[in-house]
């Protein structure tokens, strides 16, 4: 017993980074079922900016790719953003190896090598912050043949939601009032919460109609607001949050078919459908374009190049280039929107300046001897104004 207490220490006193394996094929899948402390066993290439965000955000330790995180086609911003969240990334460790490792069992990752116990079943490259930027430096070449790549798919598009996208044809009414409203659209991007948080006086003054898009309704309760308006697979927001009265919009295939309904129907909740082949953050933008908002305000959104052609966002769907272009002028990014607030004058200082003027008001008074005469005007003022409201109400 004191041997094998002895080895169980040792095994605990290993290098690297340990913890339980959950295994997915599909990283939508593994998003899931990891918890913090887990490592997530994926086979993506190219991992995406909102894939990886979602795994920081569920506490992963570590990340073991069969594929190659970075394969040079673009400079996707997936492996940036585990690294700089300080969770550990093995790549190409290789489909056979990902099959080897069983799901629920504890492994350990330390240099490009993955444990089970203190036995080595296989092994990667691991990934540091100088790897990555290397890396990215030579995608960048690959960007010309995907944004030729991504031109023809915008056509082919356009093709298939023509209405969609110019007449507004197929966009499902809602009862919420959104004509000649500013409205506000979250979705679960990076730095969404912050951003929020920086909007909290905008949103206090204007009162803007709030659109919570899958994990960005879950956000907006999470920060004391109730969404009025949640869009999004139902599988990917909490209960309560279903349930908190706001009209769900569910984005279905161009067959019909709605992922998640099934879960709406088993709560007793009601909701309409949305036939389209878009992303569910440009379906919320194209809600609020066909009801006739005034203005959009979008946070957790990301409209870059690089974020084009990030797969996680519209890299493999060229829904929010058309979708931007119909709204034009009328969507407005979060992060501007707090800066212009940030920039106004604020009401402490507002009160500081008339105060300022009152009191040098009442040092002049003072100083030319006239203070006593001007508070004998005024109690004669008051005095007079309290005798005619005593007159009226005797």
């Amino acid at each position: 017993m004191k041997l094998s207490g002895l080895l169980a220490r040792q095994r605990e006193n290993l290098p690297g980074v340990v913890g339980i394996a959950r295994v997915e094929r599909r990283a939508g899948d593994v998003l899931r079922r990891v918890r913090t402390g887990d490592i997530a066993v994926i086979d993506l290439a190219d991992l995406d900016r909102r894939t990886a965000e979602a795994l920081v955000s569920a506490g992963v330790v570590g990340v073991v790719n069969a594929a190659p995180s970075i394969s040079g086609r673009y400079p996707n911003l997936g492996p940036e953003v585990l690294l700089s969240a300080g969770v550990a990334l093995i790549d190409c460790v290789g489909p056979e190896l990902a099959h080897r490792i069983k799901d629920g069992t504890k492994i350990r990752l330390h240099e490009g090598a993955v444990f089970v116990g203190d036995r080595e079943i296989g092994r990667g490259i691991e990934q540091d912050a100088n790897s990555v930027a290397d890396q990215l430096i030579e995608a960048k070449a690959g960007m010309s043949a995907q944004l030729e790549a991504f031109c023809a798919n915008t056509i082919e598009f356009l093709r298939t939601e023509r209405t969609l996208i110019l007449d507004g044809i197929g966009v499902p009414e809602l009862t919420v009032p959104m004509a000649d409203r500013q409205v506000l659209v979250l979705a679960a991007g990076y730095g969404h919460a912050d951003d929020l948080k920086r909007l909290r006086r905008y949103i206090r003054e204007y009162r803007p109609l709030l659109i919570g898009v899958e994990g960005g309704a879950d956000a907006l309760r999470q920060a004391g607001y109730r969404p009025d308006v949640i869009v999004g697979d139902p599988d990917s927001i909490s209960t309560e949050t279903l349930r908190c009265g706001a009209e769900l919009v569910i984005p279905a295939d161009l067959d019909g078919h709605a992922p998640g309904l099934e879960r709406i129907q088993d709560l007793g909740i009601g909701a309409v459908t949305f036939p389209a082949s878009g992303n569910p953050e440009d379906l919320a933008l194209l809600l609020a374009d066909a009801h006739q908002a005034s203005l959009v305000i979008t946070v957790g959104f990301q409209a870059t190049l690089g974020e084009f052609l990030d797969r996680g966002r519209s890299g493999s769907n060229p829904s929010t280039f058309l979708t931007r272009l119909r709204l034009g002028s009328k969507v407005i990014d979060g992060a501007a929107v707090a800066t212009l607030q940030r920039s106004r004058v604020p009401t402490g200082a507002v009160a500081l300046l008339v105060g300022s003027a009152l009191l040098v008001v009442l040092v002049a008074l003072v100083v030319s001897g006239l203070g006593s005469a001007f508070l004998g005007v005024v109690a004669e003022s008051a005095e007079s104004a309290f005798a005619f409201f005593r007159g009226l109400f005797q």
